[in-house]
């Protein structure tokens, strides 16, 4: 289901361009609120614009704040989190403190409010929803480090003399990251929520970008005249891509941690 969204999403501005679905920005000239057909897939909306190109092209955008926002997150949670428990003292100290406050606030809350200070667009957007994520890489990482740093290859390789960067690089790395590809899957899942929830209150990312969270906002108004089709489909499309990345994490959790096979 996730490779389907991908492709699809990778698809979706060709397809624009090639003719294949309308242009998900375009006032159509008549169809407004007209529901699913040949011409229109998925309807038009209360704007005219063509709720299957809008809902295939926002796919596309999701991708990119999803993957730049938990990226953004593990390029600063997981050095972080392999400094402090490798190197402990007051430094970790400093850095528990302060990711245990962050990891106290709730996660739309954080990312509305800096919704507010950063703007609209894709790169704030996902700077906005990273913040909150750098805690979850950071105790998972430096709890693995703390673990690690005492094992017999790591003293042997202090003792032949390796620097700190050496080890971190070379010895530990390899053997701290082992949960991160489950927890980008996880927080890529919440990111869409987060994401959507940003759209609906009219944050995150500009009008004119098909959003889900932008058109459950503009379909909130219609669906009590019995215009369904404008909430069905952005909406079961943004619950789907979650249920698929939310399994993909657990496959992976799985595959990492055989123990968790072997007990069920």
């Amino acid at each position: 289901m996730t490779l389907i969204f991908a492709v699809v999403a990778l698809m979706a501005p060709a397809a624009v361009n090639w003719g294949w679905i309308q242009n998900p920005t375009e006032f159509l000239s008549n169809p407004i609120h007209d529901p699913p057909s040949w011409q229109h897939w998925f309807g038009t909306n209360r704007l005219g614009y063509d709720v299957f190109a809008r809902t295939l092209v926002a796919s596309r955008v999701a991708w990119q704040v999803v993957i730049l926002a938990t990226a953004l997150s593990m390029v600063v949670g997981v050095p972080l989190g392999m400094l402090s428990g490798y190197l402990g003292g007051r430094m970790d100290r400093v850095l528990l403190f302060l990711m245990d406050a962050i990891y106290t606030l709730p996660g739309l809350l954080l990312s509305i409010t800096l919704a507010f200070v950063v703007g609209k667009g894709v790169l704030n957007a996902a700077i906005a929803l990273s913040i909150s994520y750098v805690p979850q890489y950071y105790r998972v990482v430096r709890n693995h480090t703390v673990s690690v740093k005492t094992e017999l290859f790591i003293e042997a390789a202090r003792a032949l003399g390796a620097d700190p960067p050496t080890v971190l690089s070379r010895y530990l790395f390899l053997n701290v990251i082992q949960s991160v590809p489950v927890l980008f899957t996880l927080n890529a899942a919440d990111a869409i929520l987060v994401l959507g929830g940003l759209g609906f209150l009219g944050l995150g990312l500009p009008e004119e970008v098909p959003e889900w969270g932008h058109d459950l906002r503009q379909a909130l108004e219609a669906l009590p005249t019995g215009i369904w089709w404008t909430a069905l489909f952005p909406g079961g499309t943004m619950t789907l891509m979650v249920v698929g990345l939310s399994f993909l994490g657990e496959g992976l959790n799985q595959f990492v941690n055989p123990k968790l096979r072997q007990g069920s």
